[in-house]
């Protein structure tokens, strides 16, 4: 035999055989009819004989959309491309538009009817929706950023078998934003900021906002911003008593390692994942916000890598329904 047919033969007998060939993935718009409106998402199934995990990606604060974009920040695809990324691994997943966002926006148009609340309605009502479907196997409840919290308080009713946490806040909402406001403002705006937030953690809006927080605290958004100081991420992702995931990347300037540590600390049995070089966007990025612009507005780049690997080894290794 030549030595030439001998190499092959060998490399074919020794290569590895961890991944699996692409499945054919279906791509098909789906709806969930809360009652109070419908919202819209995207689902993408993998084609196989067995049904494959579904994670429900829950995108994080503002008008961020089921892909991860932002009309303030503009276009980065990072949910989008975590989703194929699954879809690649078998495994399935739902993203969504929340309500009063982008193709879900006519299920509340005033924003002044949010809440953290109906948020976590939502995603209990899409993973119920999910556990109900045959074509679905275990349910895993994925939040970014703010969705990681709404993924805590959801992911038991909705059924899930698993919650990840992706740049996830373990801090009181109230705290983080004391502290964000303390690096922008001077003294004087400052002192009318945590006036501010003190009468909004008493539930009571106001008209007294400084006039750079003006679009961030503006009068239609405080009703949501009351729901959201009443949260605790730490306490409510310590209440899980399912497999839990927290990844976060060391060079986030908006959520911090501390953060992830206190996930943990909370829930000891959870696991942890520390990205080197991973930014809020889950791309590899250098620490200074300066340099992380591209990664802000660029849908061409990658996610880290160790991102995916982490997040497809943690859903394999659960049990199967």
């Amino acid at each position: 035999m030549p030595s030439r047919l001998v190499a092959v033969l060998l490399l074919c007998l020794f290569a590895p055989l961890s991944y699996a060939a692409a499945p054919t993935v279906s791509q098909r718009p789906i709806e969930l009819d809360t009652g109070q409106g419908v919202l819209h998402g995207s689902l993408l199934l993998p084609q196989q004989d067995t049904p494959p995990p579904v994670v429900l990606i829950i995108p994080g604060s503002g008008p961020t959309d089921r892909d991860g974009n932002n009309p303030a920040s503009g276009r980065v695809d990072n949910l989008k491309r975590l989703a194929l990324l699954l879809a690649k691994q078998h495994i399935a997943s739902v993203r969504y538009d929340k309500r009063g966002v982008a193709a879900s926006q006519p299920a509340t148009p005033d924003e002044r009817d949010l809440s953290v609340e109906r948020y976590v309605a939502d995603a209990v009502a899409w993973g119920r929706q999910l556990r109900a479907d045959p074509r679905f196997g275990p349910l895993i409840i994925v939040g970014h950023s703010e969705g990681a919290l709404i993924a805590s308080l959801a992911a038991e009713d909705a059924g899930a078998s698993a919650v990840i946490t992706l740049a996830g806040s373990g801090r009181p909402i109230a705290q983080v934003l004391r502290e964000q406001l303390a690096k922008r403002l001077n003294p004087t705006d400052m002192l009318r900021g945590n006036l501010l937030l003190d009468r909004l953690q008493a539930g009571q809006t106001s008209l007294d906002v400084p006039s750079p927080l003006r679009q961030a605290f503006r009068p239609s958004v405080q009703p949501y911003v009351i729901s959201l100081l009443r949260q605790d991420p730490a306490a409510a992702f310590g209440r899980l008593k399912i497999p839990a995931l927290i990844v976060q990347g060391r060079n986030d300037v908006q959520v911090e390692v501390l953060d992830a540590e206190k996930l943990q600390a909370a829930k000891p049995d959870a696991q942890l994942v520390l990205i080197d070089g991973m930014n809020h966007m889950l791309r590899i990025s250098p620490r200074d916000m300066s340099e992380q612009r591209d990664s802000y507005s660029n849908p061409e780049l990658p996610l880290a890598r160790e991102l995916g690997e982490r997040v497809v080894a943690f859903i394999r290794a659960l049990p199967q329904d």
